[in-house]
């Protein structure tokens, strides 16, 4: 099979996008607009990215159309539509029969005011690794935490942040998690063994996150918690229960839904089938621009990925580690999290990014000499780390949406992945965990004679 050839050209789309939506949020934000970054929709941002790359790529127009076709129904996302579908439903009918009030005042009569923060990454990452996806997880609890920020006089982007950094806790660790699962079978190790590596990085990170927003996480005021009917807190509690014990994401969603329908009809009277019937598609309503966003993105990506953008940043990664002057393990562990960060810009989508990657990754580490264990981990938590800092990435984008947050604004208070990112690179520039198999020089990458 004849290699691809790499193309600088084929990225020119998603920069272009990135641009837009960016460069144009700035701008509004320097003329003092309020909702800078929603004046120009990023669903509308990524057309001319897209007319772009329809000019750019190369064969028959209809071939074109069935390549951005394919991306778009793309199996992961179309999975990650009818997440946000079901998310958006499940948050709007357990708000309006008082769930969400209900919840968080049960909360905050149980945790400390002190601990509010710590609580919730704690909360986003336990459920997360039970349930093995950073989505479901935010769909469940960043309601939640949104109200908690409100009454406890929390900043509300500094909330939110905790559930998203709990949740790629949670995605990068669960031995459930697609990303897990692409990590170990591009590197060939098993689940156990990437998990134990892994956890040798994640576990510092969290511990670094839970004090840093133990630090931060004194309310602004006395807390105290009204008096609520706790039923109203059924529908949460049994998807909280339903995630820990693994089951489906869509699954959890829909039974929440059935729930929170059936609690406001039994608790109140005039709550009937046409009011949960406008609830659901209400929230429907509230994740259309993100789901246009995600199929827009998948259908760029696969147009971009076909042209060659994705093999020229493989092959310039490669081309890297290999002219290295400094030939040791950290290294080439260095251009294995390098592959999966880039990889995760340029798809928006981690799990995506390892698989394009993986390869790659996989020849890299036998040419250093680095376990595949060890590869496996490195390739999950640079792209965890990459996708739960994308201001257009899903993660981000659903928790904007339920937070009613620009993307931008949630990206800097994300405190587990910058600081996930930044153990993991120490823990490479210090050789620490690391252990070596014996060296190979896999055809990738061999010397190439030097081109005259």
């Amino acid at each position: 099979m004849e290699k691809q050839t790499g193309s600088f050209i084929a990225l020119l789309p998603i920069l272009l996008f990135l641009g837009i939506f960016i460069g144009s949020g700035v701008y509004y934000h320097q003329q003092a607009v309020d909702f800078a970054f929603y004046q120009i929709k990023a669903p509308v941002a990524i057309l001319p990215a897209i007319i772009l790359a329809f000019i750019l790529a190369k064969g028959k127009a209809n071939s074109k159309i069935e390549t951005f076709v394919k991306g778009v129904g793309d199996q992961n996302i179309i999975l990650m539509c009818l997440v946000f579908l079901l998310a958006g439903a499940f948050a709007s009918v357990t708000k309006s029969i008082g769930g969400v009030d209900a919840t968080v005042n049960i909360g905050l009569s149980i945790i400390p005011a002190s601990l509010l923060l710590p609580g919730i990454f704690i909360i986003s990452a336990f459920i997360a690794t039970a349930m093995g996806t950073s989505m479901g997880t935010i769909a469940a609890v960043a309601p939640l935490a949104l109200q908690v920020a409100v009454t406890a006089g929390l900043p509300e982007a500094v909330c939110i942040g905790a559930v998203i950094g709990g949740a790629m806790f949670g995605d990068n660790l669960s031995v459930i998690s697609d990303t897990t699962i692409a990590a170990t079978r591009t590197q060939g190790c098993d689940l156990k063994d990437k998990f134990r590596e892994n956890i040798k990085i994640a576990a510092p990170a969290a511990v670094l996150t839970i004090i840093l927003l133990f630090v931060m996480g004194e309310p602004g005021q006395a807390i105290e918690a009204k008096s609520v009917n706790g039923w109203l807190a059924l529908p949460y509690l049994i998807v909280l229960a339903l995630a820990v014990m693994g089951l489906n994401v869509l699954a959890v969603l829909m039974i929440g839904i059935a729930v929170s329908g059936v609690m406001g009809m039994l608790i109140a009277p005039d709550y009937g089938l046409e009011t949960l019937s406008k609830n659901i598609y209400a929230g429907y309503e509230g994740m259309l621009e993100i789901m246009v966003l995600s199929m827009l993105i998948g259908g760029l990506a696969m147009i971009m990925k076909q042209q060659g953008g994705m093999q020229w940043v493989i092959d310039k990664i490669t081309l890297l580690g290999r002219n290295s002057a400094n030939k040791s393990q950290k290294a080439g562990e260095a251009s294995v999290g390098l592959l999966a960060a880039i990889s995760g810009i340029f798809t928006a989508n981690n799990t995506i990014a390892i698989i394009i990657a993986g390869g790659v990754a996989k020849d890299v580490s036998q040419h250093y000499g680095i376990t595949s264990k060890r590869s496996a981990s490195l390739l999950d938590i640079f792209a965890c780390v990459v996708q739960g800092l994308l201001p257009y990435g899903a993660q981000i984008l659903l928790a904007g949406s339920i937070a009613g947050l620009s993307p931008l604004a949630l990206i800097g208070n994300v405190y587990y992945c910058w600081v996930l990112g930044g153990v993991a690179m120490l823990v490479i520039g210090l050789g620490l965990f690391s252990s070596k198999t014996a060296a190979t020089q896999p055809e990738a990458l061999k010397e190439q004679p030097a081109s005259s």
